[in-house]
């Protein structure tokens, strides 16, 4: 997920370099990007960028800019703005989609392969270790190894609440949409009501939010034909659908898994921490995994470098012991990831024509709207929780009111968060 508005691309000066620092200056309009590499230079170059890279989907975009952009010029400022810019609009993991597609433009399909392995595999072989030594840990130390990684990940997720909210919602016809779409997904309380409260935030946004500049192309040239590109969009559609009837049809727990995670990846606007509540309905409803391990995994996935997506290598690992569990982690990480990236090559060879459409900057910005609403209610039970935690214990210390005063509002409150 990326806490930059969409309705600009990035500005060269707030990226972060790798070192956390602002991003170098913009490159001279009169220097041409250096002719192609190799897939096995992209491999390098991604490969430390998959073990470097923290702090999210916005970082992964600086660091990409500072080391591929400014030092390297594999692409111009103004095809990169447009590959972030594409990437956003798109459901599925921004970073990564960014990264292939710079592979792509760097090396052909062998680099875009190259990048996406490389930046993927570091975090995803780390989840699945983790995943795998779980069971071997037992009593005190696996109760306070859960604790500390449940208490991270509502940290990070609030963190990115609050994040997006700056950015992405800053007028009161956002801020409607928002909340809008929180109180739906909170009503309605099923994975779908996710789907459709950002799709009703794109058509609200293509209702409210048509105000803005639309952004020229140009810059960006990837060679991918348009029928190619159709083929890509046509198997995305064909996993969509396909999947859950051959699931259906052939009882199987790898093609469930499959299904879950596909279905997880394709319907995600907004990156990583957005996709919460739909693998917590494809792996938690069903019984794969317990709450405790889906949120113990989604803390632990903080920890490492790489895409937020790599969560889904450690619940498949998770759902079952041994090689088993190892079968399940290839298949929950490939199907989470290929949704994303069939969809920016699909989209690639049309961009340019769709970009110069004031309605879909409109869309963008309504569907980025919801995505806060979706994330504060995927956020709603635990901080609730925690705050009334913290103002029952405020009562009592600081302001001093009584014991059975503060069982009444810790009652109440209880109420009002069971009726939600």
């Amino acid at each position: 997920m990326t806490d930059r508005p969409v309705d600009a691309a990035p500005e060269p000066d707030d990226a972060p370099g790798s070192d956390g620092a602002p991003g170098a200056a913009a490159l001279p309009a009169d220097i041409a990007p250096a002719p192609r590499g190799s897939a096995l230079e992209v491999l390098g170059q991604f490969t430390v960028l998959g073990l470097t890279s923290f702090g999210g989907p916005v970082a992964h975009l600086g660091y990409f800019r500072e080391r591929l952009v400014v030092r390297r010029r594999w692409i111009s400022e103004q095809g990169y703005a447009e590959l972030v810019a594409l990437a956003q609009f798109l459901p599925g993991p921004a970073s990564s989609q960014v990264g292939f597609a710079l592979g792509l433009h760097r090396a052909g399909l062998l680099g875009g392969l190259a990048a996406f392995a490389a930046f993927t595999l570091p975090s995803a072989v780390l989840l699945v270790l983790a995943a795998l030594s779980a069971p071997l840990l037992d009593g005190p130390v696996a109760e306070g190894i859960i604790a500390g990684l449940k208490v991270v990940a509502v940290a990070v997720v609030a963190h990115a609440v609050w994040g997006m909210a700056r950015t992405l919602t800053p007028d009161v016809r956002r801020a409607g949409i928002a909340v809008a779409a929180g109180l739906l997904v909170l009503l309605v309380g099923t994975g779908w009501a996710t789907l459709a409260a950002i799709a009703l935030g794109a058509l609200a946004g293509l209702l409210l939010c048509r105000a803005g500049e639309v952004t020229a192309a140009g810059g960006l040239s990837i060679p991918i034909s348009r029928r190619v590109g159709a083929a890509c969009l046509v198997a995305v559609g064909v996993l969509l659908l396909g999947l859950p009837l051959l699931a259906a049809l052939v009882p199987s727990q790898p093609l469930a898994v499959a299904d879950g995670f596909v279905r997880a990846g394709a319907l995600v606007f907004g990156g990583g921490h957005v996709v919460l509540p739909l693998l917590e309905t494809a792996v938690v409803e069903p019984g794969w995994v317990s709450e405790q391990q889906f949120l113990a995994g989604y803390g632990a996935a903080q920890a490492v470098p790489g895409p937020l997506f790599t969560v889904a290598a450690f619940l498949g690992a998770s759902i079952a012991p041994g090689a088993e569990g190892v079968l399940l982690a290839v298949i929950a990480l490939v199907a989470i990831f290929l949704p994303g990236l069939l969809l920016i090559v699909g989209v690639l060879p049309f961009w340019s024509a769709l970009q110069g459409r004031p309605a879909v900057p409109a869309l963008v910005r309504g569907a980025n709207a919801a995505v806060v609403g979706v994330l504060a209610a995927a956020l709603y039970d635990p901080v609730a929780t925690v705050a009334l935690a913290v103002l029952c214990t405020a009562l009592l210390i600081v302001v001093r009111v009584p014991a059975w005063a503060v069982v009444i509002v810790g009652a109440g409150g209880g109420m009002l968060l069971s009726a939600f």
